[in-house]
């Protein structure tokens, strides 16, 4: 009989995705008092923008320095005195984020499935690896793979190419999953299947010609969706 085709590779986004940095907002509040949720979204909206601007006028920097930035701006934004010893709490803050509680259980099931499971990021290799540590759930992840060794973010191409290379598939046997849009869309417009992980029911998908192959609301449908295809 012939060989069954071996499982596709999962490349996982790692912030936004796995690991909730909104949950900064609790660590914002002795800061920012009642506009805390507002800064945290403004902290993780310029972080990503910054990347992006990096990322077309080819000045990167690592994400840490995207994310320290964009803190910078948000006290800046808001009015609100930050001390540099208070913004290297933050900071270090962000290195502990908690993985959304959908996370663990479904990269068990994933795993016992057989799938392989790698981690796809902005951050840094260290960077990532001691966030997925952190939350208990880096045994899971046989790779990182790290926009950093392209010296590029995401949705620039040569990330997605560097994804491709580093787990050594073809299109057809790897998925990108990700909770953010510019993320699936880059994924998808380098013929990449991809999973939109819409974890807010409220957010709206960009009305560009790339859409994901498959829509979650969680992280615990993957499997049996997964498994089908």
């Amino acid at each position: 009989m012939p060989d069954k085709p071996a499982k596709p590779v999962l490349a996982l986004d790692v912030y936004g995705t796995l690991i909730d940095p909104f949950s900064m907002e609790n660590h914002l509040r002795a800061a920012f008092g009642e506009k805390a949720r507002e800064a945290s979204e403004l902290w993780r909206a310029k972080q990503l923008e910054y990347s992006f601007r990096r990322a077309l006028m080819k000045k990167y920097v690592p994400f840490d320095v995207c994310t320290a930035q964009a803190l910078r701006f948000v006290a800046a934004h808001f009015g609100v005195s930050l001390p540099a010893e208070a913004q290297e709490r933050l900071q270090a803050r962000y290195k502990h984020l908690p993985a959304y509680p959908d996370v663990a259980a479904a990269l068990e099931e994933l795993a016992v499935k057989g799938f392989e499971i790698v981690a796809f990021s902005n951050g840094t290799a260290r960077a990532v690896r001691g966030a997925l540590d952190q939350a208990g759930i880096l045994p899971r992840f046989s790779k990182i793979v790290s926009v950093d060794a392209v010296r590029s973010f995401k949705p620039d191409p040569v990330v997605y190419e560097h994804l491709l290379a580093e787990v050594q598939a073809s299109r057809e046997g790897l998925w990108v999953i990700s909770s953010n849009p510019f993320d699936v869309i880059g994924a998808k417009a380098c013929g990449l299947r991809t999973v939109w992980v819409q974890r807010d029911s409220k957010r709206v998908f960009d009305p560009w010609e790339f859409d994901p192959d498959v829509i979650v609301h969680g992280m615990k449908e993957l499997k049996d969706l997964l498994t089908s295809r």
